[in-house]
């Protein structure tokens, strides 16, 4: 049985109220202490997505066995840590962080335009808060986060009633391509589209192009509207370091108008590069090459 992505993530109320809970009343460190026993129990007990994280390791990183499967409790670790911090930012607790920043004359140059752009990643680290780490590089910016409108509508309704900053905007991709118009009305004032473009749902339009020595599908649409409009497109990872420590990568992609494959091409070049330096800091827990019987 293939085991695909349909445009949900895991994760339940219940589990986030936990962690909020123990943030709240215990500290960041008390949650991250939950986490090995959660990560344990995915490594026992969640069969599919365990044999997708493997084929990645082994296939595709080519770890041994051995390191493979320690890879995928750490994997499971890393994820759960990136959440808590995810919540530690909606509560404000920001400054418990340190942030290092990789190429910020490419961000720079970027801002300079002044008429918006694209900020163009991966489910790579904790993409969550990267618009919390870009805005400290400019208060003023206006970031909106490009999400599939396929969540559990309980649990983004809870993730809202506890963000205690306000200060980003979502645009929901729906059927009828009304992001599309939403998109472009940002980009006409001036501001920033973030989007991930490592996910494809079975049934959409999709390009191909090489990650990791084989070849993958990716979703058309994102790769083909970020070259046609004209804009600056910036690949940025906000990568988990330490404890409390991220840095922040980015760089501009430099294509042709209307070059979307190009585009793409460069955008998992940049990929892989992440992904050779982080290997466990990719949360694509399917099977992404189409590889698995």
């Amino acid at each position: 049985m293939k085991i695909e992505w349909k445009g949900k993530s895991k994760g339940s109320v219940t589990g986030y109220k936990i962690f909020v809970f123990f943030i709240k009343n215990f500290g960041i460190n008390s949650a991250y202490f939950i986490l090995y026993f959660v990560a344990s129990y995915y490594l026992f007990f969640s069969i599919k997505t365990n044999k997708s994280i493997y084929y990645y390791f082994r296939e595709r990183q080519k770890f041994s066995i051995m390191k493979s499967v320690i890879s995928i409790y750490k994997s499971y670790y890393i994820l759960g840590q990136t959440l808590i911090d995810k919540i530690a930012f909606s509560f404000g607790l920001d400054n418990k962080y340190i942030f290092d920043f990789k190429g910020v004359e490419d961000v720079k140059k970027g801002f300079k335009e002044k008429k918006g752009g694209i900020f163009l990643s991966a489910h790579v680290g904790n993409f969550e808060i990267a618009h919390k780490v870009l805005k400290k590089r400019n208060s003023s910016l206006k970031i909106n986060i490009v999400t599939i409108d396929n969540e559990n509508l309980l649990l983004k309704e809870y993730l809202n009633s506890i963000n205690k900053i306000n200060d980003i905007n979502f645009i929901e991709i729906k059927d009828d391509f009304s992001h599309l118009f939403k998109i472009n009305n940002a980009l006409s004032n001036d501001e920033w589209i973030c989007v991930t473009g490592d996910r494809y749902i079975k049934g959409s339009k999709f390009i191909e192009s090489n990650l990791l020595n084989k070849k993958a599908k990716f979703p058309a649409g994102i790769f083909e509207l970020a070259s046609i409009l004209k804009v600056p497109v910036i690949f940025v990872y906000n990568i988990k370091k330490s404890k409390n420590k991220y840095t922040s990568y980015a760089k501009i992609a430099k294509f042709k108008h209307k070059e979307s494959k190009y585009l793409l091409d460069l955008y998992t070049n940049n990929l892989e590069w992440i992904l050779k330096k982080y290997p466990l800091q990719w949360f694509n827990y399917f099977d992404f090459w189409n590889d698995l019987n």
